[in-house]
């Protein structure tokens, strides 16, 4: 007899969401999860709740507060002389964040009568698990059923290995106690945009040095060149085809050559990608195959190699995004419940968290080409948005495409304030199957940021009112 019916190794997005519901679902539900905090806690929530999306979010928060109001609160009659930055203070408050929530999903086990167990896992066979304690302390556990959730790593290139002193991966960005004065990012992905932007608003030069020819090359051509502009207008340095060949720390500073140039910095963030975390689980040794980028392979029911060991999140591959690991987590609970389930891949939504912000659903332009699917096009700038100049924070556009046949939404992008918010009608719209009329029928409240949605649809054929 086993000692559970689940056993979900990894308490991140996918891991403890998985749990959570597993255990909604009538099973005896264990969760293991080896993370600790800087006093020796347990702490859950995985990368995304400790050293990543909250945390950064944080860090954003406050830096675009400190931006607005040495640049842009004097255009609403607001004047503050000597606006002054305390560190130690804004990283406290962050700290402060991560406790509430990953003490937060601790309550929701117990609150779940999910079983959850400090220490690092290792499968071995017959579905059960060897757990090593912090303390060096070991059991053996077995279930049913096993979803293994153990997430992702920042990727490490050989050029420029972590310190954390003077070349730092994610993690060590978010815990800098001094603000930089040069600040080097290889990555001009989602991480190095983000973590670029919180140092560039509290005072450092930041330069970004993208090895690939085009700017955010998975979004929308056109959203990604005003998103180029404007933060270069905001004073980041963004070099493409920038091919890092070297890194040296001499005299405390960090020397970067990358395409036949050179670049001093004081602090550098490499930010060139996830890979995932599948180290000392022992998941090949007993028959569970893995691919040649280290991503646990499964079926369309997200189910390994072995009957009733199932694998969910970044650990797998695909988007590697919070929201995409929890809804796995969800869909694979209820299968092992014996519930239909099934997510759409087609509708995850991508968000980068610049000032203004990118977002997108669905196909860009580019991908309708190479595919040859005839589509028509909706386009509102924030410009024209009443709710947006009242704001006085203007920048940015909606981009609604449908089917030329269909009028199905076949993708919506969105640079604007608010976008991360903002996708969610479109994600929801397109869920449902709706056409861009059914979009534009819909009454939107006025005046609200939303209307711009709302505008491109109408521009799909040519009603657009506002602009």
């Amino acid at each position: 007899m086993t000692d559970y019916n689940v056993i979900v190794i990894g308490a991140g997005p996918a891991g403890y969401v998985a749990a959570i519901r597993c255990a909604q679902l009538g099973m005896k539900t264990a969760c293991i999860d080896k993370w600790l905090n800087l006093e020796g806690q347990a702490s859950l929530g995985g990368t995304c709740l400790n050293v990543g999306c909250i945390p950064s979010k944080a860090l954003l928060d406050s830096s675009h507060h400190y931006y607005f109001l040495q640049k842009e609160a004097i255009t609403h009659g607001i004047q503050c002389d000597n606006v002054k930055l305390d560190i130690a203070t804004m990283q406290a408050r962050k700290e402060g964040v991560v406790k509430t929530l990953t003490q937060g999903i601790a309550g929701l086990f117990k609150k779940n009568k999910v079983t959850s167990i400090t220490g690092t896992a290792k499968l071995i066979a017959n579905k059960q698990i060897t757990i090593t304690t912090p303390d060096g302390q070991q059991q053996t556990i077995s279930a049913d059923n096993i979803i293994i959730a153990t997430g992702s790593t920042p990727v490490q290139i050989p050029i420029a290995p972590f310190d954390n002193e003077f070349i730092l991966d994610s993690t060590g960005a978010l815990n800098l106690t001094k603000i930089p004065e040069r600040l080097g990012v290889i990555g001009a992905g989602a991480i190095g945009l983000e973590l670029g932007s919180v140092w560039n608003r509290l005072g450092s030069k930041v330069t970004i040095l993208e090895a690939l020819p085009d700017f955010l090359s998975m979004a929308d051509r056109k959203i990604a060149t005003l998103a180029q502009r404007e933060l270069k207008k905001q004073g980041l340095t963004i070099n493409l085809n920038a091919q890092v060949t070297s890194t040296n720390i001499i005299n405390n500073e960090v020397v970067i050559s990358y395409s036949d140039k050179s670049l001093t910095v004081d602090k550098l963030i490499v930010a060139v990608g996830r890979k995932p975390h599948t180290d000392n689980l022992n998941a090949a040794e007993i028959g569970i195959k893995i691919d040649e980028r280290g991503f646990i392979q499964v079926n369309a029911q997200r189910q390994t190699a072995i009957d009733g060991i199932y694998a969910v999140g970044d650990v797998i591959g695909g988007p590697m995004l919070a929201h995409k690991g929890s809804e796995e987590g969800v869909m694979v609970a209820e299968l092992i419940a014996g519930q239909k389930s099934e997510m759409s891949y087609a509708t995850v939504p991508f968000v980068v968290y610049t000032h203004p912000e990118i977002a997108w659903v669905g196909k860009t332009e580019q991908q309708l080409k190479l595919d040859k699917i005839e589509y028509k096009l909706g386009q509102f700038p924030f410009a024209a948005s009443g709710r947006a100049r009242a704001n006085g924070d203007i920048n940015g556009i909606v981009r609604v495409i449908a089917d030329v046949k269909t009028d199905n939404i076949l993708g919506v992008h969105i640079f604007g304030n608010n976008a991360s918010e903002l996708i969610t009608e479109a994600v929801v719209a397109m869920e449902l199957e709706a056409s861009a009329e059914d979009l534009a029928r819909t009454i939107h409240a006025h005046p609200t940021l939303s209307e711009a949605i709302h505008e491109a649809a109408l521009g799909v054929d040519g009603g657009m009112i506002h602009a």
